[in-house]
């Protein structure tokens, strides 16, 4: 009997790696590990990727020198930058690329004294209008590049979506439009398809993609990722603690939020905001069990789950508890909850076991 678990298939993520590039084969991959690879750990999906993919995205210093210490010899790239003067020497020394989004970080660059030159990457801000340059500034910005001797001459450009997951939504073609006209006729690569672009946007795959959620087999709209053909590379199990009868009228859990209309067992699963399942999730949120989907009854505790089995159940002690997988796919609980999946994977904590399998 196991508490909670999370599996991580390196079958499923290799797949899922491929599918990626059948759907954009004249692209390079930009493979986003930031936040321990959406929770399922960054050393193994670097370790299982590397040779099929181009680069590795990461949002921290911290993240892109812990891949470094593991051997990764591959690109990687600051999504959002660095943050101090100071990690320019560190980012030189170990080869690491950088976005530049603003004034400060351009004028950190111009006063460094670097033992190498830096790549960069210019950050557009086409519509997002969270980071970087604005389309006019652009220009002014490439001729700084250029001067620049800490800046490797061969920079990029790149942009991100804010409704790619909107399929009835112009606002998508308008910022790639807008990104297009902003890059027209200059040298460097250009990335700004991730997760939502690289499924719904074919023409925005363009040098490079960046793939992220869709690569880890969750998909970034409420559809289950299974429909396009991806395989979760999470499932997200713990174990029958207890199963108990449970008397009609009675209620279960902490505050009494959940009354019982009808006799029935309550199953006990280990399982709790502790490890990081949200504490206010809706009642009848479903997990698997032996084959079937049954609802949380109760307030989530720090450290259990109680789930209304029914009746005439059979289940046991020790049997599995699926939270999310292929059975259950994690759009479908997120959906239940009013998260978002992504939310879901970064909330574990170190006290989930984590299991690679295959």
């Amino acid at each position: 009997m196991k508490p909670a678990t999370a599996k991580i298939s390196s079958v499923a993520l290799k797949h899922n790696i491929q599918l990626i590039k059948q759907k954009a084969p004249e692209s390079k991959i930009i493979a986003i590990v930031k936040a321990n690879a959406y929770g399922h750990g960054v050393e193994f999906v670097a370790s299982q990727i590397e040779q099929d993919v181009d680069c590795f995205g990461v949002a921290r210093l911290e993240e892109a020198l812990a891949l470094r210490s593991k051997g990764v010899i591959k690109p990687i790239l600051l999504l959002e930058g660095f943050f101090s003067e100071t990690d320019l020497p560190i980012i030189a020394v170990n080869n690491i690329q950088t976005v530049v989004h603003n004034k400060e970080q351009l004028d950190a660059l111009k006063a460094a004294k670097l033992p190498n030159p830096i790549k960069v990457w210019l950050k557009i801000d086409t519509g997002m209008h969270r980071l970087g340059v604005a389309l006019e500034e652009v220009d002014a910005y490439c001729q700084a590049f250029e001067k620049c001797p800490n800046i490797e001459p061969h920079f990029g450009f790149v942009s991100h979506f804010s409704r790619a997951d909107e399929l009835d939504s112009d606002y998508t073609q308008i910022q790639l439009e807008r990104f297009l006209t902003a890059t027209k006729g200059k040298a460097g690569e250009r990335t700004i398809a991730a997760s939502g672009g690289i499924l719904f946007w074919q023409a925005s795959h363009l040098d490079l993609i960046r793939p992220g959620i869709i690569m880890y087999g969750v998909s970034p709209t409420d559809t289950p990722a299974q429909e396009y053909g991806l395989e979760p590379v999470m499932t997200l199990t713990s174990s029958l603690i207890a199963v108990r009868d449970h008397k009609a009228g009675e209620p279960v859990g902490y505050g009494g939020i959940w009354t019982s209309e009808k006799e029935t067992k309550i199953g006990v699963v280990a399982i709790g905001y502790g490890d990081g399942y949200p504490r206010n999730i809706p009642q009848g949120t479903p997990v698997y069990i032996n084959g079937r989907l049954v609802p949380i009854v109760g307030r989530v505790s720090m450290d259990m789950i109680t789930v209304d089995l029914g009746a005439d159940c059979t289940d046991k002690v020790g049997d599995e508890v699926i939270l999310w997988g292929k059975e259950l796919p994690l759009e479908t609980v997120a959906k239940h909850m009013g998260l978002l999946s992504y939310e879901l994977m970064t909330k574990l904590t170190p006290r989930v076991l984590t299991e690679y399998i295959d």
